[in-house]
Formats: structure tokens, C-alpha cells, sequence
């Protein structure tokens, strides 16, 4: 596929062929056995060719399609070992790359947007993409004054077809369920659409880029590149090397792996208390693993387009409830949930049912370090979505409040690439340096109005225009200015994930 399908009816037909597909696959494998093939031969065949067409239609149409299928990647540890392989093998083709658009449309979108004379920006360009994603592909160049930047140019129609893919996935979203077994996919989808103009809105973008790239600069342990130029559709940024996380889950080694997984935790745990905003798109596609200069390495981190504005930090509840299951305060622990909404005033639960359920979950949060593995991860998988499971009937009675949607996929998807990767991780001790309420101490310094446990990020002066009349690289704007275009407790879909709720609450 050559460029961005952006007829709504060449895209609903796609989309529709995926489930279509699968129920004529399951046909064919019937006829198979009854033909004399044993059922273990032909359900390796029928996984892989689910899992060759999944990745085929979502890398091929981008926009929503790719990006519910790079949402969809970070979950594919929690699947049984008997059919994670080719899933997994075409899910992670996602996180790094898809179809590009040709060469003239590149140029095109070039002139559109930064004017005729724009091949004048720069030294040097390579018209063959770097990276090519969801919404827009990377471009390396050489920009004027001798930096090596990425170029991130915006497919046309990238809007259209990220609305219209959501929408038709949405319709069908009971037959993709059984892709990731636990997870319900239509509050997914529906997230995703809640946040199309913000992933859209390269100038949002360049904010929170900038926001951590002023915040982060020499840090001995997380690069953010720094905003070059943006325009639009297109956003210029410094060009970082590195290795992809994507590559370090497939081949890196345990060094490699516990040290991504530490960087991960700790970059996505201080973002908020740092610069008042969440990265929200933590799949290994947004990361590389740089040399430190030192034989170490550094996390460099990119893309964006999804943040979640926290200007305090992450809530304290968070952080409350975690030490306070860990210490065993039941009762405690329910009132705090049903205070956040997390347990309706009309349920009813035991408290210490309640906390069995939440002491699995925050496992990780109770050892000074924790492996994450994939057996791990399908563990909590079966535990909550098995119907016979008691975890199961308590978490279809919690709720998760709608101001912890976003920070509840970021957990789980986190959660998801650290299964990957492998990686033993001191959990306990990016929480205690970067969760207000995780300590006592920090807990009492906000009941007597102490703020600098955790402060709120505070900015100068919005970007500075440039000469062109684009943006060029500056002080950040004010958070409120940054990201998510309306506050996260006015956003809808409150039943998303319910039995998995208080995964979020607990934070690991």
C-alpha cells in the first residue's frame, strides 16, 4: 500500500474483512479436522494467518487501525504461550513501522506547509522515511544550521481515517475481544477518539515535547530531543540514535533489558512530578536505548501526541492506597476507593475481598526489585478474567472513574512492555521517590499544606514564533496549554475495564 486509503468506504471495507476473515478461517479449520488434520496443526495455522492479515490491514491503512493495533501490542504478553508467538510477532511489526506514502505526497505536504522554498530549511533530506506510523512518518534531514533532525510529516486525511477507523472497530469490538483475553476493547476505542484532536495538533505536540526536553535536559538518565521547528502538520525536532525498544524485547540482553525497564518505570513515574504531564503512549516504539558515554545506557523518548495534564503530580490517592494495602489497612483502603469513585455508593464490598484482590496487583510495588515476565502477566490475565474467578466477580462490581481512564491504560500498557522486555525492576523505589502518598512522610507534609513534596510545573512564556512564522524551539507554554485540550474528569467512558479498575488505583 502505497499511500493513505482515506475513502471511508475502502476503509470500513478493510476493517470489516478482519472479523469476516476470522470467522472464515475458523471454518476452514473445521473442515480441516473433519478432513483428518489434528486440531493442534490446524490452530497454528489458523493463528498465524490471523496474525499475518491483523498486521497486513492495520499497518496497511495506518490511522486508527494501526494505532488500536500498536494499543493492542503492548497486551500481547498477557496472552497464553500457545498462541502469543504469532500474534506477537505481528503486533510488534506495528511498533516500528508500516507502509510509507510516496515521495510526492511527502513533498507536497512540504510546500503546503512550509512553503516552496522549503527544501532551503535544509542541508540535506532523505525523502526515504526513517519510521513510518500511525498518523505521519519520520523523515531524517540536516537542518540549516547543521543539526540532524527528524521531520515528522502528517499523512493528509490522517483526521478522516483515524475517526472512521475508531468508528467502524468500535462496531465489532466484542470479535476482537478475544485478541487480548480480559481487556475490554470498546473503552479502548472509545479513548482513542476522545483524544484524535490532541494526537492531531502538532503544535500541542510541540509543547509537551518542549516541556520535557527543558525539564530533562542533562539528565544523566532520560533525552528528550529538543523542538527544531513546527508548522502544522510537520514538526521538526533533533534527530536521537539508538536502539528500539522493540529490538532490545526481541534480542537485547538481561542488561539491556533491566535497564530499559528501569528507565521505562522511572521516566513515566517522574514526568508527571516533574513537568506536570503523563506521557501517554508508553509503547516500545516511542523509546530508544542510547549509550551513556559512561558504558551505561540512557532512555531517549519519543512522540508526543498523547499527554495527560497532571499538574500536581499523579493523585495522591494513588500513592495513599498502595502503602496503605501494603500495610494491610483494609478498611482503610475501601473508604479511600469509595470516597474516588472506584466503589459506587450503591455496592457493596468487603474489604478484605477488596484488598486480596488489589495485593496481587501491586506485587511489584512490594519487593525492593520484581521481574516482570510474561507468565506473570497472563497469570493476572486468568485471575480477573475467568467468569469462576472470585477476582473476577468482585472487579465487575468496581468502577473506574473517568479521571483515571488514561492514567489506567498507561499503567497496564507500562505494565505490558515491562513483561516484555523481562526486566527486573525496583518498582518500590521510583515509587517512593515519585508518588505523592507512596510515603507517609509525603502524605503529611499535604495534610498540613506543605507543597513541595510535589509541585506544580510551572513555564514562562509560551513558544516564541520564528521568523518563517512557524515555531521555533523555546521556553515551554504553561501546562494548561500543553495537553488534553478538556479535563480529564469531564471525559466519558467511566465503564472502561471495571474488573481491571483498581489496577489503576493500586498504580504498578
Amino acid at each position: 500500500m502505497s499511500d493513505l486509503p482515506r475513502k471511508a468506504v475502502t476503509r470500513t471495507a478493510k476493517l470489516a474483512a478482519l472479523p469476516l476473515g476470522f470467522a472464515g478461517r475458523a471454518t476452514w479449520g473445521l473442515g480441516k479436522r473433519i478432513g483428518g488434520r489434528s486440531a493442534e496443526i490446524v490452530g497454528r495455522e489458523l493463528q498465524q494467518r490471523t496474525a499475518d492479515q491483523l498486521f497486513r490491514v492495520l499497518g496497511e491503512l495506518k490511522g486508527g487501525a494501526m494505532k488500536f493495533g500498536q494499543a493492542l501490542s503492548v497486551f500481547e504478553s498477557a496472552l497464553p504461550e500457545d498462541v502469543a508467538g504469532p500474534y506477537r510477532a505481528a503486533l510488534t511489526k506495528l511498533q516500528e513501522a508500516a507502509p510509507p506514502m510516496p515521495t510526492a505526497t511527502v513533498h507536497s505536504v512540504l510546500t503546503e506547509r512550509l512553503g516552496e522554498d522549503w527544501a532551503d530549511l535544509f542541508l540535506s533530506f532523505e525523502d526515504k522515511p526513517a519510521a513510518a506510523a500511525s498518523i505521519g512518518q519520520v523523515h531524517r534531514a540536516v537542518w540549516h544550521d547543521g543539526r540532524e533532525v527528524a521531520v515528522k510529516v502528517q499523512y493528509p486525511g490522517a483526521g478522516e481515517a483515524l475517526l472512521s477507523d475508531l468508528g467502524q472497530l468500535s462496531r465489532f469490538a466484542r470479535l476482537l475481544g478475544p485478541l487480548i483475553p480480559g481487556m475490554d476493547i470498546k473503552p479502548l476505542i472509545t479513548e482513542m477518539r476522545d483524544r484524535v484532536s490532541e494526537e492531531l495538533d502538532y503544535d500541542l505536540e510541540s509543547r509537551a515535547q518542549s516541556a520535557h526536553a527543558e525539564e530533562f535536559d542533562g539528565d544523566p538518565d532520560v533525552l528528550v530531543p529538543k523542538v527544531v521547528h513546527q508548522r502544522e502538520q510537520v514538526l521538526v525536532t533533533e534527530w536521537i540514535d539508538g536502539i528500539p525498544l522493540s529490538e532490545v524485547i526481541a534480542d537485547g540482553t538481561q542488561e539491556q533489558r533491566d535497564r530499559a525497564g528501569q528507565l521505562l518505570a522511572g521516566f513515566l513515574f517522574s514526568g508527571p512530578a516533574r513537568t506536570g504531564l503523563l506521557h501517554a503512549d508508553p509503547h516500545p516504539g516511542n523509546f530508544r536505548l542510547l549509550p551513556d558515554g559512561d558504558g551505561g545506557w540512557r532512555l531517549g523518548v519519543l512522540d508526543f501526541g498523547t499527554v495527560n495534564r497532571l499538574p500536581g503530580g499523579l493523585p495522591a490517592t494513588i500513592g495513599n492506597s498502595l502503602r496503605m494495602t501494603l500495610e494491610g489497612e483494609a478498611d482503610a483502603v475501601y473508604e479511600l476507593l469509595r470516597e474516588e469513585g472506584f466503589v459506587r455508593e450503591d455496592i457493596d464490598l468487603d474489604p478484605i475481598a477488596v484488598r486480596d484482590y488489589l495485593l496481587p496487583i501491586i506485587e511489584p510495588a512490594r519487593v525492593e526489585s520484581f521481574q516482570f515476565t510474561r507468565a506473570w502477566m497472563r497469570g493476572q490475565a486468568a485471575r480477573i478474567a475467568d467468569p469462576r474467578s472470585p477476582a473476577h466477580q468482585l472487579g465487575r462490581r468496581l468502577n473506574l472513574p473517568p479521571s483515571y481512564l488514561l492514567i489506567h491504560r498507561v499503567t497496564l500498557s507500562t505494565i505490558g512492555v515491562l513483561c516484555q522486555l523481562g526486566a527486573t525492576v525496583r518498582l518500590r523505589e521510583e515509587l517512593e521517590a515519585w508518588v505523592p502518598g507512596f510515603v507517609a512522610d509525603t502524605e503529611a507534609d499535604e495534610e498540613t499544606g506543605d507543597d513541595t513534596a510535589v509541585e506544580e510545573a510551572e513555564y514562562e512564556e509560551p513558544l516564541a514564533g520564528d521568523e518563517d512564522g512557524g515555531v521555533e524551539a523555546g521556553p515551554a507554554a504553561p501546562a494548561e496549554d500543553v495537553a488534553n485540550t478538556t479535563d480529564t474528569t469531564a471525559r466519558t467512558g467511566t465503564g472502561a475495564e471495571p474488573e481491571a479498575a483498581a489496577a489503576a488505583e493500586a498504580g504498578s
